[in-house]
């Protein structure tokens, strides 16, 4: 794949004109592999690895055999991916048919036509750890400026990612309790309706929504909801 060292510094500009409004963090992860494959040469394949909560998954990759060789690291919990996450640091793997570490991970990569690997680690937050992982066609694909470029690539994309978890974690929580008023409300209505009927108080009136809800299987929200729609309908 053709690369132009040119085209670093418009890249990082491109990491830096993402609009949150317009994306979300999928899609933000999505741009940063397919900007990475295109600006760090040697770069074969791309992949972002993300460990959060002691799990890791492939969040973004630019191709099967990307996705493949992470996969394979966290089925047997070892690979560069994994060390350049849990150390935000780089692990380099300049020759895949040489490397003897991960239970003979390099050898899987060799086989599936990598000759060699570069894990940058990507830090996002305290509790979100990743890496950014560049798979090479041939053997020492990366040299030491293709190195320090994969590095401050990384510092650039991090921020962008940082950035783009927290607006859709505070959009995920802004929904939720939006949920939790919209379910509250309704609820209350419900409770209303209740009272209205059987001449019972607030307390009362909501032990029996409960207990219709854990007869009837239902969430309580939907119990309260059905009853408020057949009142409105009456």
């Amino acid at each position: 794949m053709a690369h132009d060292p040119t085209d670093s510094a418009a890249a990082f500009a491109e990491l830096g004109r993402i609009k949150l409004g317009e994306t979300d963090l999928n899609g933000v992860l999505r741009r940063v592999a397919d900007l990475a494959q295109r600006t760090l040469p040697g770069a074969e394949q791309v992949s972002i690895t993300l460990v959060r909560d002691g799990g890791a998954h492939t969040a973004a990759h630019t191709g099967e055999i990307a996705l493949k060789l992470d996969e394979r690291q966290y089925e047997q919990d070892g690979g560069p991916c994994l060390e350049a996450a849990a150390g935000r640091t780089t692990v380099p793997v300049p020759d895949t048919g040489t490397d003897h570490r991960w239970n003979g991970w390099a050898q899987v990569a060799a086989d599936a036509g990598i000759g060699s690997v570069l894990s940058v680690g990507l830090p996002i937050e305290e509790k979100v750890s990743g890496a950014l992982n560049i798979y090479g066609a041939r053997p020492r694909a990366f040299h030491d400026d293709a190195v320090a470029l994969a590095q401050t690539f990384v510092r650039y994309a991090a921020v962008a990612l940082a950035n783009a978890h927290l607006y859709d974690t505070t959009a995920t929580l802004a929904q939720h309790m939006q949920a939790a008023m919209e379910s509250r409300a309704v609820i209350e209505q419900a409770k209303g309706i209740i009272m209205g009927e059987r001449r019972c108080t607030a307390d009362e009136a909501f032990a029996i929504l409960t207990r219709v809800s854990q007869d009837s299987n239902r969430k309580l929200r939907d119990v309260a909801a059905a009853l408020v729609e057949r009142t409105q309908r009456g």
